[in-house]
Formats: C-alpha cells, structure tokens, sequence
C-alpha cells in the first residue's frame, strides 16, 4: 500500500462516496454496490484524486450502525474499486473498519472524530502508515448540536485539534502522514463555519495539511435561503460549494471533500492558476 498522500499540484479533490440509507444528501442512492461502483467510477473519471467511501451516516442526529454492518458495506466496494486502481480513504471512526478497509486497498484513514471515538484508531494509522485524516469532534451524530457552544470558535478548534495531533505523534504517527479539518458542521453552527472558513490560513498555518468538507452543508443552504427563510436544499448547493473550494484552495488548504467532483475540480484548478499567475 503506497502511503504517500497526492500531490497533484493543485488542491486535492476528494470525492464523497455514501454507501448509507441516510446520509444527508445522497442517503440510499448508492447502498448497492453496483450503483456505488459506477457512481465511484463517474467521479474517478472527472478527476477526482481520492474516493472516500464511507459506511456510517455522520449527519447530525444520525443513528449509528454496529461495526460489522460498516464492514459489509465498505469492504466489497473498497475491495473492487482498490482493485480497479482507484485511490481510496476510509471515511469511519471505527478502528476495525479502516483495519479491514486498508486491508482491501484503501489507502488513507478519514476519521471524523479525530481519534477520539476509538482509541485504537491511533494503533491502526501508526502500524499501517496510512495517512490519517483528523477532523475536530465533540460528539457522536445525537449529540453533536448541543455540543455547538464556544466562547471563541477559531481558537478553540485549534487548541483541540492539536491535542488530537499531539496525541496521534505521541501514538507513533509520522508527523508528514497527518492530515488536519475543522470539521464545518459538526458541533458547530453555521456562525461557527463561517468563522472557521474566514481565519482557514491559521489553520493552514499549524504546519499540516488541511481538508476542507464544507459540500452541501447546512451553513450554505441557510446562507441561500429563499425569501421565506426556507434554506436551500442540498441539491441547489453546488455552486456555492464550488465556490467555497475555490477560496479554501486560495487560502492554500491541501484538499476539499465533494458531493459533485467536476465543478471544484474546476474551481480549485482556477485558483491555482490564479495563484501562479499562468495556466
């Protein structure tokens, strides 16, 4: 298994796929595997540089599934599309199910708790040398709102992301296999995202590689609300995701995860261009 993270030269663009029932955008529509592996390939083939499939919904108040049941549903889509050649991350909390997914050809571990749901997490990326993705957490699904207070969002994350790094190089992760995100949307509200989004070069600036998820995400359908009040719906999210990709590249994050791979591939190839100051 290569562990080395991509480095296109550009922002990476990590394509999200749910092979869940009830995943906020996308819920059920890729559960088969067959729909799953065509769905992988279709954003393989718009250029996408990883595939992150993941078997439990994280949307907030989301039930959660046993370990065995994320298990049946990553590891034959995992399975094939490692074998098809694609690169592939691990979206669980579960030590288990990034264990069994490396395994079967995935390559990176995207843990949304940042460790902390499973402290055997830690064992599985140093053992392994997969890239471990570590995101700032407060709680499970159930209890994530509630958990959405701060005094001071920006500084907060950050002191909590770095114990969590911290704790992961004190567990024998190799300091270059980490990778950082402040985790829009859970535990936060969409004040919170947009606090976090407008100071992303302080987190850029903590010395690792920063992934960005802000795709059709409740801030952005709450910022596009109709004259109702009635948020956006996560389909008529796109372009303002692609948007944020694009000014998350320019404040130099290292990757973005999206529902719709082509419009911030496109983005994020404009902001490097724009950055350079030619093609």
């Amino acid at each position: 298994m290569s562990s080395a993270l991509p480095s296109p030269g550009r922002c990476v663009v990590m394509g999200v796929l749910n092979v869940t029932p009830d995943s906020f955008s996308d819920g059920g529509r890729y559960l088969g595997v067959d729909a799953a592996l065509a769905h992988a390939h279709d954003m393989w083939a718009r250029g996408a540089d990883i595939i992150d499939v993941g078997g439990e919904s994280t949307r907030p108040g989301a039930a959660r599934v046993d370990a065995q049941t994320e298990i049946d549903r990553v590891l034959p889509v995992v399975r094939t599309l490692a074998a098809d050649g694609l690169h592939l991350s691990v979206d669980t909390t579960r030590a288990a199910v990034a264990e069994a997914a490396l395994d079967a050809g995935a390559r990176v571990i995207n843990d949304v708790s940042g460790g902390l749901a499973d402290p055997d997490m830690a064992k599985v990326a140093a053992t392994t040398g997969a890239p471990w993705i570590l995101m700032h957490w407060r709680g499970h699904s159930r209890d994530m709102n509630r958990l959405a207070q701060y005094d001071d969002v920006v500084a907060e994350v950050r002191t909590e992301l770095r114990a969590r790094v911290d704790a992961a190089l004190a567990a024998g992760v190799a300091q270059e296999r980490i990778v950082i995100d402040p985790g829009l949307g859970f535990a936060k509200h969409a004040p919170h995202d947009w606090a976090l989004l407008h100071e992303l070069r302080s987190f850029v600036d903590m010395g690792f590689p920063v992934l960005v998820g802000a795709s059709r995400k409740r801030f952005l359908g709450r910022l596009l609300a109709d004259e109702q009040g009635e948020p956006r719906p996560p389909s008529g999210r796109e372009d303002a995701t692609a948007a944020v990709s694009a000014l998350a590249a320019a404040a130099g994050a290292w990757g973005v995860r999206v529902h719709s791979v082509g419009a911030s591939l496109d983005a994020v190839t404009v902001a490097a261009a724009w950055q350079r100051g030619h093609e």
